[in-house]
């Protein structure tokens, strides 16, 4: 049955489903203990850029609806700030560089398990809509529910799915991953004349160009409509009974394609938004500044749902953080970065270490110049006007070209005085200790998980997907997509 037929045909089930789900007071409550689970992941949306989180330009409704009526986690990390490491992390619980998945459009290795295993071994159903990015097929036989891009029919197909899913089958708790392609470039969906592009307010680390705010605001227009998407969701909960029975994640993957987000180990690029609603748990409108890491998202939901985490996996469970028990979990989170694989990349191997205040990065390679799809034509819009304004003799304009392309050894920052990392404090005496107990709990995380460093960097091309290397062995680098 082709994707636009499936998506008609489920589209009645969903109205059928949850009408009937509408009539039972007990829907969604066929396995007591073990709620559903959804996870909403917008693609390449900085953490900040909602209103939960005090973006003040980008209208959010749902996101900030799922914020009141939840936990809204300040500190929360991915390991790498691309899109097929960072859901290979959040799916399998496993660091990049130990499970394989380290550069853009990797796989795991062979006989990776993922959550797919885990809660079907639970008796739940675990179906993907959306966006897929991951691999083998082996690693994540998730239930394939279609894919979300709008051009496809009149409306989402993959949503249809995702909706009829939920009420498929109440004899199982189900678990969903509503994996969206927005906010991701081309930057097409949306409606980006709702936004004054004039009016917008840049982060002191964008370079203001005409280039930059129109960017800006097509962005924003992909946000809005993931934030539909997600209103979608909420409503057809709601509709069919199951809120009270359901865990809702809401997370934001890595930082936006702009520069210093994607393709970094700034917080632009690793620090994510990440709320969690469970009524009746979870206390509504809490925070928290606990350090949690995509990794700890697997072993959280096994305990939610009464099963015991692998042994082997990395991540570390923040159950009791959800609960109000604990208010802190990692007193470290890691991050690293592989340029190889990426449009345009050269060899730039980046390592980093954050503590609750102080962030080390660790430039492997500094000699060289940073370059990506994000730095070389055709796909470098933004930065080239930063360029061609640092040329004019834009002084600013010329420090922020300057820091992206050309980055020292060691950087050091406060991240209580400093949270956008533009003040290198890197030698300084005064954080001689702070920088040496930070450089000797990356040591030991890069050997503990295998990671040789700018080895590790050159070996990448061994663990990309086969199927894109040949892609672009016919088409050429360039018109391979950036992930």
């Amino acid at each position: 049955m082709s994707t636009v037929r499936s998506a008609l045909f489920l589209t009645v089930l969903v109205a059928a489903g949850i009408g009937a789900a509408a009539e039972q007071p007990n829907a969604g409550r066929p396995n007591a203990g073990r709620p559903n689970i959804v996870v909403l992941l917008a693609d390449d949306q900085t953490w900040s850029d909602s209103g939960a989180y005090g973006n003040p330009d980008v209208p959010t409704p749902n996101i900030d609806r799922l914020a009141s009526e939840g936990m809204l986690f300040t500190r929360a990390f991915t390991r790498t700030a691309m899109c097929s490491p960072t859901r290979q992390q959040l799916y399998t619980g496993l660091y990049p560089v130990r499970s394989g998945a380290y550069p853009n459009h990797s796989i795991v290795r062979d006989g990776t398990k993922s959550m797919v295993h885990y809660f079907d071994a639970l008796g739940y159903r675990v179906g993907l809509a959306g966006k897929s990015h991951v691999g083998p097929a082996d690693s994540f036989p998730f239930e394939m529910l279609g894919d979300m891009k709008a051009e496809e029919v009149g409306s989402d197909p993959g949503l249809a799915a995702a909706q009829a899913f939920m009420v498929l089958d109440k004899s199982q708790p189900f678990f969903l991953i509503m994996a969206s392609h927005d906010p991701h470039a081309p930057l097409t969906q949306g409606d980006a004349s709702q936004f004054d592009r004039a009016k917008l307010t840049l982060p002191p680390y964008f370079v203001d160009t005409p280039e930059t705010r129109d960017t800006l605001a097509r962005y924003y227009a992909e946000i809005t409509h993931f934030d539909g998407q997600v209103g979608t969701l909420l409503d057809a909960l709601d509709k069919a009974k199951l809120t009270d029975d359901t865990l809702v994640i809401y997370t934001s993957e890595q930082g936006s394609q702009l520069p210093f987000g994607k393709w970094t180990l700034y917080d632009t690029g690793l620090h994510t938004a990440f709320v969690v609603r469970w009524p009746g748990h979870v206390e509504a409108g809490s925070r928290t500044d606990a350090m949690v890491q995509y990794v700890d998202v697997v072993p959280t939901l096994l305990q939610v749902a009464g099963g015991e985490p692998a042994a082997n996996l990395d991540g570390l469970s923040f159950f009791d953080v959800l609960t109000g028990e604990r208010t802190a979990h990692r007193a470290y989170v890691f991050g690293v970065h592989t340029n190889r694989g990426i449009i345009s990349g050269v060899d730039y191997p980046i390592r980093s270490v954050r503590g609750v205040r102080y962030k080390l990065i660790l430039n492997l390679m500094p000699e060289a110049t940073y370059q990506n799809i994000t730095t070389v034509p055709p796909q470098n819009a933004v930065f080239a006007s930063w360029q061609a304004k640092a040329a004019s003799g834009d002084a600013h304009a010329a420090a922020r070209v300057e820091a992206y392309l050309h980055r020292p050894a060691a950087e050091l920052y406060d991240t209580w005085n400093d949270p956008l990392e533009m003040n290198n404090l890197a030698g300084k005496r005064s954080l001689r200790n702070e920088e040496l107990v930070l450089s000797l709990e990356l040591e030991t995380w890069m050997r503990d998980q295998g990671d040789q460093g700018i080895v590790t960097e050159k070996q990448a091309e061994d663990h990309v997907n086969p199927q894109i290397l040949e892609l672009r062995r016919k088409r050429g680098a360039a018109q391979t997509p950036g992930g």
